[in-house]
């Protein structure tokens, strides 16, 4: 959908235009730049020519419901509305203000309410994003208007409306904080952690101490603030937690990874006297990590594409985004894989482990398979 406007002295005549792309049900707009607590004008045309206004408010993102006293009052205009033909557009006028500059969210759907109630429900929108009108621009003398006439359109030459040279919002600022620090720690801080251990495990004895560094010192603080912002954030848009995918899959894995932390210093501080066999819980703690890695990458893919121009309305991140985040899936699985080389190496170390502890005279304390290392390196 297009929105123009038309400053007429006192007035302002808004045009709600269907670029055809589907089929029209409502067209509505708000004066701001999210969904709560923002005057809305909403349109839709009837099966008997007429249309409906309806002028409505949100305390957040949830359907709008009528507001019996909107800040100002708009006018539908039947004789410029067109209801019929592939584009129709559907003309209101409302009091001007003091704007030159005039943010505004806007929303398409194509299931119309099929009543001509102000009140009817309405079905969630199929589209929808934030613009900015510029109410100082002189209209042509071509346009048949009075050339004392200003009007105002998109800035962005997106038939969307959609214009990511916009300003970042308080809300949008905190999402791209959250996702930083969520793609820092669970696609680069874990999986390093999780590598480091394949890798250097059958080589030094420091192997535990950097895992454990990664995995938990380094990538514990950095998840929990990007969880936090993520909460932040919802509350700044005035939105509802929890109810989306994302927002569920984003706590769900944030509670594995605690569990998976807990699993992890269970086994290192709570070992048996002897052990003939590698425990089960080294083989969950191991299987565990690779799925919250795994759930990770799918929570920061629907995070950018799915998300972030669902709440924002901002349009999708560039494609580059896209090409980085398919490199790296690919490069994680290979790289660990390749680790599993020094799979052969690690269980002939742990067998001679258990030969010592077994022979150990001295004491049965289980002995420490970097120490078995040292005394047989072969």
């Amino acid at each position: 959908m297009c929105i123009s406007a038309t400053v007429n002295g006192s007035s302002v005549e808004y045009v709600l235009s269907s670029t055809g792309k589907q089929s029209l049900g409502w067209m509505g707009m708000g004066f701001g730049r999210q969904m709560a607590n923002t005057p809305m004008v909403i349109m839709w045309p009837n099966a008997d020519g007429g249309v409906t206004i309806s002028q409505r408010s949100a305390s957040q993102e949830v359907m709008p419901t009528v507001d019996s006293n909107p800040p100002r009052v708009a006018e539908a205009s039947q004789a410029l509305s067109v209801t019929s033909g592939s584009t129709p557009q559907l003309v209101y006028t409302i009091p001007a203000n003091s704007d030159t500059k005039q943010f505004v969210i806007y929303a398409f759907s194509t299931q119309s309410p099929g009543s001509s109630a102000k009140d009817a429900p309405l079905v969630q929108h199929v589209d929808f994003g934030t613009t900015q009108l510029d109410l100082t621009k002189v209209i042509s003398s071509t346009s048949g208007s009075s050339p004392n006439s200003t009007a105002g359109s998109p800035t962005s030459d997106d038939t969307s409306g959609v214009d990511d040279t916009l300003p970042l919002l308080p809300y949008q600022r905190v999402i791209i904080a959250h996702a930083i620090f969520c793609v820092v720690g669970f696609l680069l801080l874990l999986p390093v952690g999780a590598l480091l251990a394949r890798y250097l495990r059958t080589f030094t004895p420091v192997w535990f101490k950097g895992h454990w560094i990664i995995q938990f010192a380094l990538a514990g603080p950095v998840i929990i603030v990007g969880v936090a912002l993520g909460i932040v954030s919802v509350n700044k848009a005035g939105a509802p937690h929890l109810n989306d995918d994302h927002k569920r899959w984003g706590i769900g894995i944030f509670i594995l990874y605690l569990i998976q932390c807990a699993l992890g210093a269970v086994i290192h501080f709570v070992k048996p006297k002897q052990r003939l066999r590698r425990p089960p819980q080294n083989y969950i703690h191991a299987v565990f990590g690779l799925l919250i890695i795994s759930l990770g990458l799918y929570q920061v893919h629907s995070g950018y594409d799915d998300e972030w121009p669902k709440t924002t309305g901002r349009g999708n991140l560039p494609k580059g985004v896209n090409v980085i985040f398919w490199i790296w899936v690919a490069l994680l699985p290979l790289s660990y894989l390749a680790g599993l080389a020094f799979l052969r190496r690690q269980l002939r170390q742990e067998a001679q482990g258990k030969m010592v502890t077994v022979h150990s005279d001295e004491n049965e304390e289980d002995i420490d398979m970097a120490s078995v290392y040292r005394d047989h390196p072969r």
